[in-house]
């Protein structure tokens, strides 16, 4: 299996975006979509609070099924069951339900009520995704877990640890879709499973086979990045260069019951699974700035995919990738495509590589190398309004220029980004990217004027 992982907590892109991408990536050789909805996801009842403003509606996460179908992809569903749940734990409603009370990230797995809501997020997800045949848990980065009181507690009555705790939640969740959902097999990334002992996984009698391998590489830019531990939060622009990744997946079969089991039991096996992963990552976590958009992303990921087809990046899988994407040519050290392009959304691709190279750059060098502002419109003739025109006229025109110019760069850019997006990424993006440094060019023209 060959996954692209859409994390939609943040910069989820439009359903009718998705119906154009769908088909690229099927041709470029994916054949499942790992879709982290979060609050994404059209959550019913109690759980309604969940949800963003810009969710997903039923009839969108049945088409998004019907559309990856046709091209061939299958969907697997993944909700985080213990840590990156910040979705979850920043509303008052469930902030009982913290492993350590200030911390949103994870959940303490020795209050009923974490189970029982998990199992009613797991039955909404799930029962909106009857054609899939896997579910992945996540349970990866679970922070501050052992912190809790409750925790400590649990530790010290029962002469446990981190990891035989760690384990006995997962199996609870796993018990629970193994009892509902007969046959759904469920994944999960492996990086808190690496951290515990065999002789800990031998004391709880798991039926252990092998942690999947590294299987799979990360996609990662032009403007991506390869690994959360390679570049910051705010990343906009990196490496093509496929990357270490922080995970692996591993599968894992439930049954039996939430109780440790018998000699003759195992009701937790990990297996090697022959899957390559490839993430496009939106935010580090629910409450860190946007990383790459899902267009920007898509000429590394298409690297990725290829790559992986042919066995090697080949000037064959080159070519491929270039003829996929419309492009003329690639290189790759400099992280840069030349060419128009011709996949869905490649005009963003372009208007953010003119943002990263060239938005600040100019306005900065206008603003900060011009002599004549900075001798006769510093900030204070602009504080007290007053100026030499004769001065003032030397750079004038120059800067009335350069503004109009990128205020009509913005407006076409924002035009292309809300046909792919809803209205909060859009605004966010912007917030982000275009006015730290614009509005400085604004503020002056307003002070010019």
């Amino acid at each position: 299996m060959r996954l692209v992982h859409l994390d939609l907590k943040g910069a989820a892109p439009r359903v009718s975006y998705l119906e154009q991408v769908f088909p690229l990536l099927s041709q470029l050789g994916a054949n499942g979509i790992l879709i982290e909805y979060e609050d994404m996801f059209p959550f019913k009842g109690e759980l309604e609070i969940l949800k963003s403003p810009y969710a997903y509606s039923e009839e969108d996460i049945e088409r998004i099924q019907q559309l990856a179908e046709l091209h061939k992809l299958e969907v697997i569903p993944l909700v985080q069951t213990f840590g990156h749940v910040e979705f979850i734990l920043k509303h008052e409603k469930y902030q009982h339900l913290r492993e350590v009370e200030r911390f949103p990230n994870s959940f303490n797995p020795h209050v009923p009520d974490t189970l029982a809501l998990l199992k009613s997020v797991l039955s909404q997800v799930i029962e909106k995704h009857r054609r899939s045949t896997w579910i992945h848990i996540g349970a990866d980065e679970v922070f501050h877990l052992g912190e809790g009181m409750d925790s400590k507690n649990w530790m010290s009555h029962n002469r446990g640890d981190t990891g035989t705790m760690y384990l006995k939640h997962i199996k609870e969740v796993l018990s629970f879709i193994a009892a509902q959902y007969r046959g759904l097999r469920a994944l999960m990334w492996d990086d808190m499973l690496r951290k515990i002992s065999v002789g800990a996984l031998r004391g709880e009698r798991m039926g252990m086979a092998v942690v999947a391998p590294e299987l799979g590489v990360s996609s990662a830019g032009p403007h991506g990045h390869p690994d959360r531990r390679d570049a910051g939060p705010a990343t906009a622009v990196s490496a093509t260069l496929p990357g270490h990744r922080p995970h692996r997946l591993a599968e894992v079969r439930g049954g039996g019951t939430p109780t440790l089991p018998s000699a003759h039991t195992a009701p937790l096996a990990v297996a090697q699974v022959t899957m390559a992963w490839l993430a496009l990552l939106r935010r580090y976590d629910h409450y860190s700035v946007l990383c790459e958009l899902l267009p920007v992303g898509i000429p590394s990921l298409a690297i990725c995919l290829q790559t992986l087809v042919n066995g090697g990046f080949t000037e064959e899988t080159k070519r491929k990738v270039l003829d996929a994407l419309g492009f003329q040519s690639m290189q790759l050290e400099q992280s840069t495509c030349e060419g128009r392009g011709a996949f869905p959304g490649a005009e963003i691709y372009h208007m953010v590589e003119q943002v990263n190279g060239h938005l600040k750059e100019s306005i900065l060098k206008a603003l900060e190398e011009e002599s004549a502002i900075k001798g006769w419109f510093s900030p204070y003739h602009r504080k007290h309004q007053f100026g030499n025109p004769r001065n003032m006229e030397s750079f004038g025109s120059k800067v009335l220029k350069l503004h109009e110019d990128w205020e009509s760069f913005v407006r076409d850019l924002r035009t292309h980004l809300e046909r792919v997006y809803f209205p909060d990424t859009v605004e966010e993006w912007m917030e982000e990217n275009i006015n730290p440094y614009l509005d400085q060019l604004r503020d002056l023209v307003r002070d010019y004027r």
